[in-house]
């Protein structure tokens, strides 16, 4: 099969890397990918907001599947119109796409489906909501309702920072994404990602996985896209994952089909692990980044083949396996992120800190410069280790790292540290 991979991150990268390694890949294309995505597909450079575009080059090239790794196309509806012009894709349409595109369209599928979530309340206007928070107090939750680039949302400590949070997306901080505000309770617990591929029927549960969002290290910081993760989580036990799939997962398909709406692709749930079992935190509509990196590395079967069974609503006849090894990645970001950073500046020694067949590097914000290899955004590395345990995963990621040269990144030191924890308190039993 030709196959078109549309993203240019790091999750872009693990899934080109995977699809590269399907039996069933002919020519692998990428737009407008990274540097990375360049060592194993041919980058094109193509206005992904421009469909017709999309579509044009598809016919010229023969394409006979789509995947769409970003959020924002698939809010826009490109999976409609390649699907409208006989062309398969594997993503949700735009209305399914409001899971992830709408945080107050989701609260109204978990009020429809009695789904547990955070209490919350929606505003469209800056001073109800800013009586609401007064009224609640801190710690609570500020949410900009559409996509905010995964900066959105505010996990808000004090009073003074939920009204500066709530004024930020009035005030037009985040665009059209601010327009509305859900203000939720804040959930103490155990955040955990977990993911599974719906064919508008069927879900098939994928591996469990923990990021890091906070930018530096004891979880300290203004929160990022993702700082690291690692697979699987162990809070995750198989009593919490079927309890998510019963009580979350699968009232959120049935409710979507329901609605004429079915939801196909990749659905990522954002939980909270609480005293009294999981929450939803949110919902995303395609892998996550950076989990979907360690999931890559785990993934016993072949990706393509699974992404095929959910855009033609076969998957249960398929399975996903997994490694039982242990799979950890350390992002590295340019300095100054999530602020201002610099673009441009050189890394070297990948290829000596990849020399370990456990490691595997995913380019997120870079680009090539002939032989060079330049920092092109504001995270850039997704360091990859593959080991037997949380530990070994931990130590190979971090010996990696220090091979590389690039004074003008930096990243966090404790990444898996919940986990890490927790091996050790099971040895010391």
């Amino acid at each position: 099969m030709n196959i078109l991979l549309i993203g240019s991150g790091g999750r872009e990268h693990a899934l080109a890397w995977a699809i590269s390694n399907s039996p069933l890949l002919t020519k692998l294309y990428a737009s407008p990918g990274n540097a990375g995505i360049g060592q194993v597909a041919d980058l094109v450079s193509l206005a992904i907001e421009d469909h017709g575009a999309v579509i044009a080059f598809c016919r010229e090239k023969a394409i006979d599947f789509v995947v769409v790794g970003p959020e924002a196309p698939l809010v826009a509806g490109l999976v409609d119109d390649l699907t409208a012009a006989g062309i398969k894709a594997f993503g949700p349409t735009r209305a399914a796409a409001r899971l992830e595109g709408s945080k107050a369209f989701t609260k109204g599928v978990c009020d429809e489906a009695g789904i547990p979530t955070a209490a919350y309340a929606r505003f469209d206007n800056k001073d109800p909501a800013l009586a609401y928070v007064r009224e609640k107090g801190a710690p609570i939750v500020v949410k900009a309702d559409g996509l905010a680039a995964g900066k959105g949302v505010v996990v808000a400590m004090t009073l003074d920072e939920a009204v500066e949070a709530v004024e930020a997306c009035f005030d037009g901080s985040f665009g059209d994404a601010g327009a509305e505000v859900v203000i939720e309770e804040f959930l103490t617990g155990e955040e955990a990602s977990f993911f599974v591929l719906v064919d508008g029927a069927t879900a098939l549960p994928l591996a469990t996985a923990q990021d890091h969002k906070r930018a530096f290290d004891g979880d300290q910081g203004p929160n990022t896209g993702g700082m690291g993760a690692y697979s699987p989580a162990p809070v995750m036990t198989e009593e919490l994952v079927a309890r998510t799939l019963s009580d979350i997962i699968e009232p959120t398909v049935a409710t979507m089909a329901r609605r004429g709406t079915p939801f196909k692709g990749v659905l990522y749930a954002g939980l909270m692990i609480t005293e009294n079992g999981p929450k939803l935190i949110e919902y995303n509509t395609r892998f996550g980044d950076p989990e979907c990196q360690v999931l890559m590395v785990r993934l016993k079967d072949d990706i393509l083949t699974l992404m095929l069974a959910a855009a033609d609503g076969t998957l249960d006849k398929v399975s996903a396996r997994w490694k039982d090894d242990v799979a950890m990645t350390v992002v590295m970001a340019a300095k100054g992120y999530p602020g201002s950073y610099k673009k441009g500046t050189e890394i070297r020694n990948l290829d000596d800190a990849a020399q370990d067949p456990d490691i595997e590097i995913f380019h997120a914000g870079t680009k090539a410069d002939g032989d060079r290899i330049l920092a092109n955004g504001g995270r850039v590395l997704n360091i990859t280790a593959v080991g037997k345990s949380v530990e070994d995963a931990r130590d190979k990621a971090y010996t990696a790292i220090a091979r590389i040269d690039w004074p003008d990144g930096f990243c966090r030191s404790d990444i898996g540290w919940r986990a890490i924890s927790r091996e050790k308190s099971s040895k010391d039993r």
